[in-house]
């Protein structure tokens, strides 16, 4: 991966983080004190200044109540076509004008906790036949 291609995931990981914390209606200080990271540390992840370890992700994700896959994923951690639902599905959730981006990912992450739960199971017995 080229320098302009990291410098450019960090800065969309950063304005994801800023946009979900927005949507949560927390502060910079707040998801801060909740994640356990400092707010100077916080504010350079967001204007992608700063690449975060997957354990500062974690802390993230938890402080927003996100998935941490989200942004493992975002970051370059954690393939997407591994760890994501379809890409159709995720689209069509994602173009849907009517969701604003928290019900967007609560979607997302029920179905992912269903093939978590379904994982190993027979495909009639998962489906409820």
């Amino acid at each position: 991966m080229t320098a302009d291609a990291i410098e450019g995931r960090l800065r969309d990981l950063g304005g994801f983080i800023r946009e979900q914390r927005r949507h949560a209606r927390l502060s910079l200080r707040k998801l801060s004190e909740a994640a356990g990271i400092s707010n100077p540390y916080l504010s350079q992840i967001e204007r992608g200044l700063r690449k975060p370890s997957a354990e500062i992700l974690q802390a993230i994700a938890r402080g927003l109540r996100i998935s941490a896959e989200t942004l493992y994923v975002r970051a370059g951690i954690l393939d997407e076509s591994s760890a994501s639902p379809p890409a159709d599905l995720v689209d069509a959730i994602e173009r849907d004008a009517t969701l604003n981006e928290r019900q967007k990912q609560v979607l997302v992450e029920i179905y992912r906790s269903f093939q978590v739960e379904n994982r190993g199971r027979e495909p009639e017995a998962a489906s409820g036949a």
